[in-house]
């Protein structure tokens, strides 16, 4: 079966795929992973308010941007957003965003409804009475959920917070469409060039294969201690 493979372009071509392609991948995803924990911690003290109209934008955004397909939303963020933005200056020609700029804002955007959610149960998770017992220090709301439920709600939700990383770490793959260069792209330039489609996507699997293993299994330690802890 695979005496006709030629897996001598993966040993010519490894270096510029990790060195490269992948780190490309793992920084778009840790800034991605970072932006969308803030706007989704932030979004979920939304939800949670006793301000309905704050409640309901974040609820609107939520589950309005969770209703669209993540190739969509790179599509529209890419190419729409800088004819909006141009409409809205008043400028002439469109706005310049950037590939990278606009696959960015789009994950931390698109990311933040799913951390929001996570971090909302987080919230939610915490007794009542811890945030009671700050109230009658003398804290404020802001202090109250910064110093007592934010940390606990942080860490109870942590290997959720991991796990939806890895989800993140698997879509970056879709700045294929867009042409940035993270691993999927530049293992199908290199294999449309030598013609080894097969070898190379097949290397692809294999090394998503094993990181995201390799990154559940650490959640799985995480979830464990953290259970120990309690």
């Amino acid at each position: 079966m695979f005496e006709n493979f030629d897996f001598d372009i993966i040993a010519r071509s490894w270096q510029v795929l990790i060195f490269q392609g992948l780190a490309f991948t793992a920084q778009v995803t840790v800034m991605a992973m970072v932006g969308g924990v803030i706007l989704g911690t932030l979004l979920a003290m939304m939800r949670l308010s006793s301000i309905k109209v704050l409640s309901w934008t974040a609820a609107g955004y939520v589950n309005g941007l969770r209703s669209i397909p993540l190739v969509l939303v790179i599509f529209w963020f890419y190419f729409l957003v800088p004819y909006i933005g141009a409409w809205i200056i008043g400028s002439p020609t469109p706005i310049k965003v950037g590939a990278f700029t606009s696959a960015l804002v789009t994950f931390i955007l698109f990311e933040a409804c799913y951390y929001c959610e996570i971090m909302r149960a987080g919230i939610q998770s915490i007794p009542k009475g811890q945030a009671s017992a700050g109230y009658a220090l003398g804290l404020n709301y802001w202090q109250v959920m910064s110093q007592v439920v934010l940390p606990q709600a942080f860490r109870n939700m942590t290997p959720v917070l991991l796990t939806q990383t890895i989800v993140l770490f698997q879509d970056v793959s879709l700045v294929y469409i867009i042409s940035l260069p993270d691993f999927v792209t530049i293992a199908s330039k290199i294999a449309q060039r030598d013609g080894r489609l097969i070898e190379m996507y097949l290397f692809v699997a294999v090394v998503y294969l094993a990181i995201c293993l390799l990154m559940s299994y650490g959640v799985k330690r995480l979830q464990a201690r953290i259970a120990i802890a309690r």
